[in-house]
C-alpha cells in the first residue's frame, strides 16, 4: 500500500476535474493506492483570523466553497481522492483551528509548522535571518511548536516534521539534537499523532528526506505511525523518490502504513517498492 496524502493544487493550476486528472494518472503510474489533496489552508479566506502576516495575507485568495466544490465534482465523475487539508499550527489559536477543522468533512487534516514569530523559516527571503539567529534557540522554539501541535490532538499527521533543516542549519550539539527528537516523540506517541515521510526534502537545499533516519527510528520505536508523502505541487512530483521512502521506513522497522477516511486511521502492509 501507498499513499500520497500531501498534494496542492491552487499555485499551479485550477481546482478543476480534468486537472486532478493528471495528478491521478501520474499516481496510479507510480503504483499509489491512496491520493490526497491537502491545500494549504493559509489560501482561504476562512482562515483569516487563524494566520496572517504580510507574506500569507497576499496569498489568500479562495474560497472553501470552490474547494468543497472540487471534491464534489471529482467523485461525481467517479475518481477516487481524498480530502485533507494542511493547516499552519498557530499557537494561541487552538479553538479557532478545531472549529475551523470540525465545520468541513475532512478524510485527513494535517498540521505543520513553518513560521517561528513572523519568520518564514523554509522560504528563501528569510533565508538569512538563520544568520542572525541562535541555532539550538531556534530549533527549541520550532519544536515547542511541534510539540504543542501534537498536544493538541487537532491533526492527524504532521508534516515535515524536521522542516527546520531545510537550509542545512543545524545544531553542532548532537545531544541537543536528540533532546528535542526526544521531546518530540513523547508528545507523538502520547497524542497518537502520525508522522509523514516526505520526499520532498530531496526537492530542497537540504537535498533529504524528512525527516532523519534517526528521528524516525525514535518514532518507530514508540510506536508512531507513518504516511509517505511527496508534498507534490505539480503533477510531476507525484511519488516522487518513494522507492527511498520505503527503504527508510524498512530500515528503522516499519511494515505498516497509515491511510484515513473521514478522520478515522486504519493500517495497511507498506509495500516493498514503489513502480
Amino acid at each position: 500500500m501507498l499513499t500520497d496524502y500531501h498534494v496542492h493544487m491552487a499555485e499551479t493550476g485550477d481546482f478543476t476535474v480534468d486537472y486532478y486528472k493528471e495528478y491521478l494518472e501520474a499516481a496510479q503510474k507510480k503504483g499509489i493506492s491512496e491520493l490526497g489533496i491537502s491545500e494549504h489552508a493559509y489560501f482561504f479566506y476562512e482562515t483569516k483570523h487563524i494566520l496572517s502576516n504580510p507574506w500569507v495575507d497576499n496569498r489568500r485568495h479562495l474560497d472553501f466553497a470552490t474547494y468543497q466544490t472540487f471534491f464534489d465534482n471529482v467523485r461525481a465523475a467517479g475518481l477516487p481522492i481524498k480530502m485533507g487539508i494542511e493547516m499552519d499550527y498557530t499557537p494561541g489559536k487552538e479553538k479557532e483551528m478545531e472549529t475551523f477543522i470540525n465545520e468541513h468533512p475532512f478524510d485527513y487534516v494535517i498540521g505543520s509548522v513553518h513560521w517561528i514569530g513572523d519568520w518564514g523559516i523554509d522560504l528563501d527571503i528569510y533565508k538569512e535571518e538563520y544568520e542572525k539567529r541562535d541555532i539550538n534557540e531556534a530549533y527549541e522554539q520550532y519544536f515547542d511548536q511541534i510539540i504543542t501541535l501534537a498536544e493538541s490532538k487537532l491533526f492527524d499527521f504532521i508534516g515535515h516534521i524536521d522542516l527546520i533543516k531545510i537550509f542545512s542549519y543545524r545544531p553542532a550539539d548532537e545531544a541537543f539534537v536528540e533532546q528535542q527528537y526526544d521531546r518530540v516523540v513523547k508528545a507523538l506517541q502520547q497524542s497518537e499523532t502520525c508522522i509523514e515521510i516526505s520526499t520532498a526534502g530531496l526537492r530542497k537545499p537540504v537535498g533529504e528526506i524528512y525527516p532523519t533516519k534517526q528521528l524516525l527510528q525514535k518514532c518507530f520505536d514508540a510506536g508512531v505511525g507513518i504516511v509517505i508523502s511527496s508534498d507534490a505541487h505539480m503533477p510531476k512530483h507525484i511519488g516522487h523518490a518513494f522507492d527511498d521512502a520505503i527503504s527508510l521506513a524498512r530500515s528503522v522497522g516499519y511494515t505498516d502504513i497509515q491511510t484515513f477516511t473521514n478522520r478515522k486511521r486504519t493500517a495497511h502492509p507498506l509495500r516493498d517498492e514503489a513502480k
